[in-house]
């Protein structure tokens, strides 16, 4: 008896992983979504700690489609400036606290006119002591 016919005499045959699997990879991309879309809105919101749920997003969904990676490489091709720290988040030792610090910077030179600036002014300060 060879394995073949083993395999078709299987009575488990028919609830293979197959269907199931797929379905389950769908549901986690589809929750990847979310916590991107989440995410990008609290990364915009002030106060709101958005990239660490927008990292984690990208995170299951990079591992989980094919098809993500290759609209974030599309994207990273396309915008290298403001994809540059969410690829510095989603590295295995995430440097948290310099993107953090970029982020802040880059709010206060949108926002704040050049004469009320504190953040620059205040890591000089810090650095001379």
């Amino acid at each position: 008896m060879s394995v073949a016919v083993l395999r078709s005499l299987n009575p488990f045959r028919a609830l293979r992983p197959g269907p199931w699997r797929r379905a389950g990879r769908w549901l986690v991309v589809g929750l990847a979504y979310a916590m991107i879309a989440v995410g990008a809105v609290g990364a915009v919101l002030p106060g709101h700690l958005g990239a660490p749920v927008l990292a984690a997003g990208l995170v299951i969904a990079l591992r989980s489609s094919f098809r993500a990676r290759r609209q974030f490489v599309e994207a990273q091709h396309r915008h290298p400036k403001i994809l540059f720290p969410v690829r510095r988040l989603l590295r295995r030792e995430p440097e948290v606290a310099p993107v953090a610090w970029q982020a802040v910077l880059r709010m206060e030179r949108q926002f704040v006119p050049r004469r009320l600036r504190f953040a620059v002014k205040t890591r000089r300060r810090l650095r001379r002591r």
